[in-house]
């Protein structure tokens, strides 16, 4: 099997899991939006953004460590349980460093939702480790069934607890914690991972190493929170938690972008990792980098061309003022996928410290323009400083990453691309129901044609696999 199609068929076991649910999710934006305010709706988002936050101090980002280790030892099964047993220790020691932590200082703080953070923290962070775990022993089966179980199990209980029990805020935190712990059950089990973790198993120089590999993630992790949400404290701070409530609504279209992506991403990293020192590496890196640009670009082209018509059906009225913040966010979503592309050669090659230098450089220019702006133009300070952020992390990784990968733009592409993805935001922000129709028209025959092709071997693909059946 070639590797673009070995690459497809992991992709597309991955998507059923992520993609379904993910898109189940955004399309129950206007119950979201019905039955909550703006306020529980900023809430609940913060929360979020902190547990984000949080989660990589937790955990030392060993999820990333034990998917790039377990890649190394998947014929290894010593090796496979020393990983698992060292790791196992390891997270129930910082669990429980946290919790006391937190019971010594939840007295001073008050805030109903504490005890949720605490509990939501934890169970996103254990389910987190272990789909990485999943993923780094090669069954992105496993992977791809406990994520769609963790997300569909959340989408039904937002309708009982949010529609039925009107539970409002409560109700989202509660799905969220209950969807995590049915994935940790699920992977758990199904890996059969208590016949290879042991706590006579742990080993101080495997953490050592996996810790070598993954604490200069923590910064880098860091980074990417402040560059995608830090955005979510500072409106909060300056302005209130109802307007981060319309800003978070204005991220959901942007993140459907980026979930798309991340769900190839999982892949392609193993990808990448896996076919490093092959011949064709670059010729390899190349082609679906051209892919990546065709597709992902005609989606967001896509995507702001039928915003005006698809903004009014999903979106309640209290939250208009995100229409104005989303195609500024699905353009930088865009360059947050080219920068994760490149990002897949650092991981290969094992130079965190590399990922984390740009990264940190990347969140101080968010926090500065952001700070800078937004007494003066409200939430657009938000938006472009994420932009601009991932406009500068991309052009330094790509220019970086040159000196491991011959990269090749296809500017006969890319500069026709931009050329309509400057007419179509003309024609969103004029908001001309006829204009935007005509511009749609032609986003849906150009993005069309460029990925014609592309189209095409997908068809082949899954005919070629029915056929052998």
């Amino acid at each position: 099997m070639s590797k673009e199609k070995t690459l497809l068929k992991n992709t597309a076991i991955v998507t059923i899991g992520k993609i379904c649910t993910q898109l189940i999710s955004f399309f129950l934006l206007p119950l979201y939006t019905t039955f909550l305010t703006a306020k529980e709706y900023g809430v609940v988002d913060i929360l979020n953004t902190l547990i984000s936050l949080l989660i990589p101090v937790l955990t030392f980002q060993l999820d990333q460590g034990i998917f790039r280790f377990l890649i190394d030892n998947r014929e290894n099964e010593d090796g496979q349980k020393k990983l698992l047993s060292t790791i196992t220790v390891f997270i129930f020691r910082q669990i429980a460093f946290y919790l006391i932590i937190f019971l010594l200082i939840s007295p001073w703080i008050a805030n109903e939702y504490k005890y949720f953070l605490a509990s939501n923290l934890i169970a996103s962070a254990c389910a987190n480790i272990l789909l990485q775990v999943a993923r780094g022993l090669g069954d992105n089966t496993k992977y791809t069934i406990g994520s769609f179980l963790s997300g569909t199990v959340t989408i039904v209980l937002n309708l009982i607890l949010i529609a039925g029990l009107k539970l409002g805020a409560y109700g989202m935190l509660y799905s969220s914690l209950i969807g995590n712990i049915m994935c940790i059950v699920y992977v758990f089990t199904s890996l059969k991972l208590y016949k290879k973790i042991s706590f006579k198993g742990y080993n101080k120089t495997v953490l050592k190493e996996v810790l070598k590999y993954s604490v200069p993630l923590i910064p880098n992790a860091i980074s990417w929170w402040v560059v995608n949400v830090s955005d979510r404290i500072i409106i909060t701070y300056f302005m209130n938690v109802a307007v981060n409530g319309i800003y978070s609504v204005a991220n959901k279209f942007s993140a459907v972008l980026t979930t798309i992506y991340g769900v190839f991403n999982i892949t392609w990293t193993e990808a990448v990792s896996v076919n490093f020192k092959s011949k064709d590496r670059d010729e390899f890196f190349n082609r679906i980098l051209d892919v990546t640009i065709r597709f992902f670009g005609a989606l967001c082209l896509g995507m702001i061309a039928y915003m005006p018509f698809v903004f009014k059906i999903l979106i309640n009225e209290a939250f208009a003022e995100a229409y104005m913040q989303i195609p500024i966010l699905i353009i930088g979503a865009m360059f947050n996928i080219l920068v994760s592309f490149l990002g897949t050669i650092y991981v290969a090659k094992k130079l965190t410290k590399e990922i984390a230098k740009i990264s940190l450089v990347t969140a101080i220019i968010n926090i500065v323009i952001n700070v800078a702006l937004i007494n003066f133009i409200g939430l657009y300070a938000a938006s472009i400083s994420t932009l601009v952020a991932w406009m500068v992390m991309f052009i330094y990784r790509y220019i970086d990453c040159k000196k491991y990968v011959k990269l090749k733009a296809n500017l006969k592409i890319i500069l026709p691309m931009i050329g309509i993805g400057i007419i179509t935001l003309i024609s969103y922000y004029l908001n001309n129901s006829l204009i935007c129709l005509l511009i749609a028209i032609i986003v849906t025959i150009y993005t069309v044609a460029i990925n014609l092709k592309n189209m095409k071997f997908l068809l082949s693909s899954v005919k070629g696999k029915f056929a052998k059946k």
